[in-house]
């Protein structure tokens, strides 16, 4: 099940206050490109210098480790990905025409959105870029480009590109269809049927095993004779190039390790990528979850399944990190009262633990972005996803606070307030409180919600399917909301004010009603996971409140607009839904899953749509936002040997992307 909470602020962010932020005063450049929907933006990486020169160099290694598996990712996204990324970018690099031309400028564009994708289709909706060149522009310099850049599929990388129908959709999610033969994902074979997969893992699964494998979590399933088989992700396996120099960077590091402990850990994770045996991971997993003691910390490999529409594969990816120590106080103090959490949830006490183990929680900066989570990224992780080493070993959670700090800057004073919050006592309390709500939603997401409750003995981890990980992240954030209103966080002294969570429940009510729209094309469904599940909450609260009016969409002026009516009565259908997909999970009801998902988290009111594209149209703001990393240098000796990194921040996306292509590409021909 993925646990990891994407980066969905760029929206709402806006609302924060930079006097809240405690963001360093000196000036900095956030903003590095625009195109299309995208915003791109630069992270500080503040505290990097004041580390040891050790664990600079430990952060180094596992930084290259990161960017090695780049091209293990878009070859899960598309199998067509590699070859179309070489193609388009000696284009680019090659072309001797008119730089200004309409043509070059729609191709510089389309591949500014592949490059932010990690292939052809938007990292968020799944639907295939449209190219706004023309396919003369492109088939005149495709004739330019020798046979050997080519590849070996360039008629059917010219149908991905111009044929809206070939390959249409990296994920589907429609209900009553078969998902793997309609979602063009590389994580499947050709031919290989929803019910084929599904058969062939529920003849592996052992329901009486209490410490059961994340099944087919690296692996491409294929048919070979007519038979389903799994190819797997592994050295001398499926990728073996890649994870070659993954396992040579993480061998590297192991020399600046900060302790035995963390030491374990990388060479676990590098028997692990030998073998390609889950047991392994879990035993990874396992060691990793029990490093508390280091301060520089790493996750790196197959983790996080929304990709996948059946919820199980892991896309490639890599986050590399460092405690933030001051700012790690509240999240240490939730921790230390996980029990007392557990114990006081308004889900049925069959379904909570009696025991909450090893949960650990802090904050973090982050180093290095990669895979799966660049340029895209999460704002806080909570690993691992395996149910079982949850309830016995206990989990990570993090909230990444220089990123939120990024969107902060970034989108401050972009009038959004003005458009779409017209109470101006909302918008004092937003100004004043909505930096640390979000991040105390992530913390209690992340740290408490993921690591909350339990399944019933003998129920499936994947009976969900599908909706596994919508109903998922509901439940996280669920938890946090209600818990966000609670005085239990005065009593802690994570909040000063008891009204301090209506910033919270505004601006996700806010989101999961309206503003989310400007994310989806006209006539769209919502498909992605925490879009449904945003939308799910909103919906069943405003239609669940309207007897007595808790929650109102009310029209002014020709505008829609939120209405909070009753802050406490919304927080109670918050811990009722809550109550309700906790149920749902515990006991494997994927039908009543579904009934949930379909009737409140995919459908769009038109109407209502066509306002919110309308109004966002009139403001310079981005749908969605990603990162360039910092660049880390090595510095060494006379005698060449490395003895400490430094930090860059001058590196502009396509020059990122080109470098990357060229130096970080084991798996293409280059």
């Amino acid at each position: 099940m993925s646990t990891i909470t994407k980066a969905l602020m760029a929206a709402t962010i806006s609302l924060t206050s930079m006097a809240s932020t405690g963001a360093k005063a000196e000036p900095f450049n956030y903003h590095v490109d625009n195109f299309a929907d995208i915003e791109v933006l630069r992270y500080q990486v503040p505290g990097f210098e004041s580390l040891t020169p050790q664990q600079r160099l430990l952060i180094y290694y596992l930084t290259e480790a990161a960017i090695a598996g780049r091209d293990i990712l878009w070859d899960q996204n598309s199998r067509y990905g590699l070859e179309l990324r070489q193609l388009l970018e000696y284009i680019y690099t090659h072309y001797e025409g008119d730089r200004s031309s309409a043509d070059f400028k729609a191709f510089e564009t389309y591949l500014k959105q592949v490059w932010f994708g990690n292939g052809v289709y938007h990292h968020y909706s799944m639907d295939k870029f449209t190219p706004a060149f023309s396919r003369d522009f492109f088939m005149e310099q495709l004739a330019k480009v020798p046979v050997s850049v080519q590849g070996k599929h360039t008629a059917e990388i010219i149908r991905l590109i111009f044929d809206p129908e070939f390959l249409p959709k990296k994920v589907n999610q429609a209900d009553g269809v078969d998902l793997i033969l309609t979602s063009a994902t590389n994580l499947y074979g050709d031919g290989v049927t929803q019910q084929e997969v599904e058969d062939y893992y529920n003849a592996l699964k052992d329901t009486t095993d209490a410490t059961p494998v994340s099944y087919g979590l690296n692996t491409r399933v294929v048919k070979e004779n007519g038979r389903i088989v799994e190819q797997t992700y592994r050295l001398g396996g499926m990728y073996s190039d890649a994870i070659a120099r993954i396992i040579d960077n993480l061998t590297k590091a192991l020399d600046y390790a900060e302790n035995d402990t963390q030491r374990q850990v990388i060479e676990k994770l590098i028997s692990y990528y030998r073998s390609g045996d889950l047991k392994e991971f879990d035993d990874y997993s396992i060691a990793w979850v029990n490093d508390l003691a280091s301060q520089v910390d790493f996750i790196n490999g197959f983790i996080e399944s929304y990709d996948d529409p059946l919820g199980m594969t892991g896309n490639w990816e890599s986050i590399v990190n460092f405690k933030n120590i001051p700012a790690s106080h509240r999240t240490e103090v939730i921790s230390d009262n996980a029990q007392w959490f557990e114990d006081h949830s308004p889900v049925d006490a069959r379904f909570r633990k009696e025991k909450v183990k090893g949960v650990s929680a802090k904050v973090i900066t982050a180093a290095i972005l990669a895979g799966d989570s660049y340029p895209a990224t999460p704002i806080g992780i909570n690993l691992p996803n395996a149910n079982w080493i949850r309830a016995v070993h206990g989990s990570k959670s993090v909230t990444i606070e220089n990123i939120t700090e990024a969107y902060d800057a970034a989108s401050h004073g972009n009038g959004f307030n003005e458009e779409f919050v017209p109470d101006t006592a909302i918008c004092s309390l937003m100004d004043r409180y909505l930096f640390i709500t979000d991040n105390l939603h992530t913390d209690l997401h992340e740290c408490l919600g993921h690591g909350s409750g339990r399944l019933l003995p003998g129920v499936d981890p994947d009976a969900l399917k599908a909706h596994g990980s919508t109903l998922e992240e509901a439940r996280a954030d669920l938890f946090a909301l209600y818990y966000l209103a609670d005085p239990k966080l005065i009593e802690l002294g994570l909040l000063d004010n008891p009204d301090a969570y209506k910033a919270e429940y505004y601006k996700y009510m806010l989101n999961g009603l309206m503003t989310q729209l400007m994310r989806i094309e006209p006539g769209k469904d919502v498909e992605e996971a925490h879009m449904r599940n945003r939308k799910l909450i909103a919906e069943w609260a405003l239609r669940a409140g309207a007897p007595k009016k808790v929650v109102e969409l009310v029209k002014q002026n020709g505008k829609t607009y939120l209405v909070i009516n009753d802050y406490e009565a919304l927080r109670g259908l918050f811990g009722k839904l809550l109550a309700e997909i906790q149920r749902i999970k515990s006991e494997g009801d994927y039908e009543a899953g579904r009934r949930l998902v379909e009737e409140y988290a995919v459908k769009v009111d038109p109407e209502l749509h066509r306002e919110v594209l309308d109004r966002y149209s009139h403001l310079s703001i981005a749908p969605y936002k990603g990162f360039v990393n910092p660049v880390y240098t090595l510095v060494t000796d006379s005698e060449g040997q490395p003895v400490d990194v430094t930090i860059s921040y001058e590196e502009d996306y396509p020059a990122q992307m080109l470098r990357y292509g060229r130096d970080y590409s084991p798996l293409t021909s280059k």
